[in-house]
């Protein structure tokens, strides 16, 4: 028997909102859906991918977890399934939100597009609040094509993005190794600094780390970043190869300088290792994040048992993304403290209240926080459980071959589908499998296939279900291992099942985003703070300068 699933009304939703202890709000839409409107606080965490996503949005099993859907027009019934999948992976107080996204906006509650919006939100806070000096591009330009100035342009956005499309030139420092590395490219005071980002927030929050640094030069945001410099007719170069500068003593020592000011002056809190470690006990019944600022490739080469790479930047532009607890702890770890002061300091404005910096850095924490030594390598895949009992690459291909019709179903993400799949290979996001049966009810043999092998075989034990008189396996290594065998594969959508409604294409990313769509991410990000103080379940602390 299948028991009733604990609710919550809307007014009950908004009471939690602003409250102080620990809950989650998951809306368990596909991200396009999401990015149409939510709920401020919500963490989007679909259904097609929850439990994947589960255990590092809420990492204890005891936080109070509310899920939402569109409510009573959700045909698929997705919060009370997605409630159900968190009850089974353990998680002790989970409760549906009655009526859903529906029920919230008949109450009055407030809703905002788009994603990372608080994050977004908060960057156009701190330049309303701070008054951030800008620039526009035409302004920008002409500052480089002054023989009588030297200039700058420093790109505070992740490596992968910067070799996407930047402006020509620019040297890259992501994030808070704009202060961390200043000095390997910035060697006079009299040197005038430009930062950048794809749009504005990167590059608000990034100009306004150096100004409150108390960096001697001439700081300003490029207003728009890549996208305004585009939309300005000036061209940008794309595949750029240049590292990020390596850092040296010299450069950190006058970091260190700076940094101890800001931590002072932001009341920046600190950790030892012996209380994190009490924390790490107390992790059962109380949210611990362990966030590594530092580059991905410092995190490889050796990190905290526990920790996720979450570079200081990013952390602060799309905190939701990490972290979907609210009011739950965070302590932040590099080498030597000064990038996570950096990322700490802003988190503190964004009103996180137990925000933390490990005392000492990684090596001097090592001895009791990783006694058996640092973990190495990239951060593991999701739990991968059931990946030992899928089809290899060769088996499937032999099994397209040999079978009449067997149905090849690829729950991956869509624009990855397009990109390339097995031929043949029908899209279907997980969540959508209900409708896919509806409509293939007859089929006998079925494989999933995704990214990786750890969703294919959620989807299996979802299709076993669904298809009981079907024999179901999926392809262990996902598409990937399928392309690395060196298989054929193809592109494009031939054949949907479901609405293409997991992926929200940002205009920041999209290479091929029309002149509309960036000009419409300019107003949607100028205009979140109206929407923030309209709902008011945030509370911002950034201090005037």
């Amino acid at each position: 028997m299948t028991l009733p699933l604990a609710s919550v009304s809307a007014p009950e939703l908004r009471q939690i909102l602003h409250s102080a202890g620990e809950f989650a709000l998951l809306d368990v839409r596909e991200q396009e859906e999401f990015s149409r409107e939510h709920v401020l606080l919500a963490s989007c965490a679909p259904l097609s991918r929850l439990e994947l996503l589960a255990g590092r949005l809420v990492p204890c099993r005891e936080t109070p977890v509310l899920v939402m859907d569109d409510g009573p027009d959700d045909r698929l019934g997705r919060a009370e399934r997605a409630a159900r999948a968190l009850l089974s992976l353990g998680y002790t107080s989970v409760r549906v939100a009655e009526g859903g996204l529906a029920a919230w906006k008949a109450d009055g509650g407030v809703t905002v597009n788009g994603v990372g919006a608080l994050s977004k939100g908060f960057g156009e806070y701190v330049e309303c609040v701070q008054e951030t000096p800008r620039m526009t591009p035409e302004e920008v330009r002409a500052l480089m094509d002054d023989p009588a100035t030297r200039s700058i342009i420093i790109d505070v956005r992740p490596h992968n993005e910067y070799r996407r499309m930047n402006i020509p030139g620019s040297v890259n420092l992501p994030g808070c190794e704009v202060t961390y590395r200043l000095a390997e490219v910035v060697t006079d005071p009299d040197i005038a600094i430009v930062i950048n980002c794809a749009g504005r927030t990167r590059s608000i929050i990034g100009t306004q780390t150096l100004l409150n640094a108390g960096v001697p030069n001439r700081v300003a945001a490029l207003k728009g970043g890549t996208m305004n410099w585009q939309l300005a007719g000036f061209a940008l170069e794309y595949g750029a190869d240049r590292p990020v500068p390596a850092s040296t003593p010299e450069g950190r020592r006058a970091a260190r300088e700076r940094v101890s000011r800001v931590a002072a002056a932001y009341r920046v809190r600190f950790a030892d290792a012996a209380q994190v470690a009490r924390w790490r006990e107390e992790s059962a019944h109380r949210t611990l994040y362990l966030f590594d600022v530092r580059l991905p490739e410092e995190y490889a080469a050796g990190h905290l048992p526990g920790a996720r790479s979450a570079q200081g930047g990013q952390l602060v532009q799309a905190t939701d993304e990490y972290a979907a607890v609210r009011n739950g702890r965070y302590v932040l770890v590099d080498d030597d403290e000064l990038r996570a002061i950096m990322t700490a300091h802003w988190l503190v404005q964004m009103g996180l209240p137990q925000v933390f910096v490990l005392r000492g850095g990684l090596e001097a924490a090592a001895p009791v926080l990783a006694p058996h030594g640092l973990e190495r390598g990239p951060e593991p895949a999701p739990d991968a459980r059931g990946a030992e009992a899928g089809l290899a690459p060769a088996e499937v291909a032999r099994l397209r071959a040999e079978t009449p019709e067997p149905l090849l179903l690829n729950v991956g993400a869509s624009d990855q589908h397009r990109r390339r799949h097995i031929p043949g290979a029908l899209w279907c996001a997980r969540a959508y499998l209900p409708e896919a049966r509806s409509r293939l009810p007859h089929a006998e043999r079925i494989v999933l296939t995704a990214e990786d092998s750890a969703h294919a075989a959620l989807a299996a034990a979802d299709a076993r279900a669904l298809w009981p008189g079907a024999r179901v396996d999926f392809l262990a290594g996902g598409n990937p291992a399928w392309e690395s065998a060196g298989l054929p594969v193809e592109t494009g959508m031939p054949r949907a099942l479901c609405p293409e409604e997991d992926v929200w294409y940002r205009p920041y990313t999209d290479l091929n985003a029309s002149r509309e769509a960036m000009r419409g991410y300019f107003d949607w990000e100028s205009g979140l703070v109206e929407k923030i103080r309209a709902d008011g379940c945030a509370a911002f602390d950034v201090r005037r300068r």
